[in-house]
């Protein structure tokens, strides 16, 4: 039985799929299972995946396209690791990936996710990330509020916290990592390896975020579903940075809608705005 089930959703990633799983097969840490979803590619990712022979590496087929949260939710339930681990397929470990977080999973056992340092890489740049995108670890709903914090490719999860938030939501076609750890952190404290243990790599233009403009559109759907959500409950501190940071999101969505006409979501943003505000 594996300690860490790897789920790697892919699409159209023959480029860079060899790299990811590569990085897998490479760790120090070698009780694993590669799970790669190929979600209906039609380029030569599943020729190039099928090469690989070691049996730790596993490959599911979707028969048509259905998004990365769904991929990622089709692979975990055919893993079998205590710990889930996962890593976009244009992203890259370091060896000591795994193994760095499961010795501070042992030494803080209470511990349900651990997240760690990233190196960028933009556009075959290597770059320095702003003050703003810096990762740590504790109780940190709040900065979570502003964007994603947390890294999916340098996620480590139990599976009981998986299975707890019931995955990735799959009506989200960006921004559903957000929602996600918004959901954690608002409960959870999390951990932190604060050296590097993977390569990020950004700027290419298949990535979600270059096909969706207003990525806070869907970040302020979350903040109000988790706001409402009886199940999640907040506590009065997070209640009120959540709508001091949703009202501000929302007025400079409404800001940009009426400039550039773009009318199709204002509706839904002047909603909330006159909810929160």
């Amino acid at each position: 039985m594996p300690t860490v089930s790897v789920l790697i959703p892919t699409y159209n990633r023959a480029h860079t799929i060899g790299r990811a799983v590569e990085s897998v097969l490479g760790q120090t840490h070698r009780e694993l299972e590669c799970i790669v979803i190929d979600d209906a590619s039609s380029d030569e990712t599943i020729e190039l995946l099928k090469k690989y022979d070691d049996p730790r590496v596993k490959i599911i087929q979707h028969r048509e396209n259905r998004g990365v949260s769904q991929a990622r939710n089709t692979g975990f339930r055919q893993s079998h690791g205590k710990w889930i681990a996962l890593l976009d397929s244009d992203d890259e470990w370091l060896p000591h990936r795994l193994e760095s977080q499961l010795k501070l999973a042992k030494e803080r056992p209470g511990l349900p996710l651990i997240h760690g340092e990233e190196l960028w890489v933009r556009r075959g740049k290597r770059v320095n990330p702003k003050k703003i995108h810096q990762k740590s670890g504790g109780r940190i709903f709040k900065r979570c509020l502003h964007l994603c914090l947390i890294s999916p490719s340098a996620t480590l999860m139990k599976r009981s916290l998986y299975e707890e938030m019931k995955g990735f939501r799959e009506d989200y076609p960006v921004c559903e990592d957000y929602e996600l750890w918004l959901r954690v952190t608002a409960r959870y404290e999390v951990g932190f390896v604060e050296e590097p243990i993977i390569t990020k790599y950004g700027g290419h233009d298949d990535q979600l975020s270059a096909k969706y403009k207003a990525m806070d559109f869907w970040r302020v759907k979350a903040m109000d579903e988790i706001f409402r959500n009886e199940s999640f409950p907040l506590d009065a501190s997070q209640k009120r940075e959540l709508k001091e940071v949703l009202i501000k999101k929302c007025t400079i969505l409404k800001d940009g809608y009426l400039k550039h006409g773009n009318l199709e979501n204002l509706p839904f943003i002047e909603e909330l705005l006159e909810r929160y505000q």
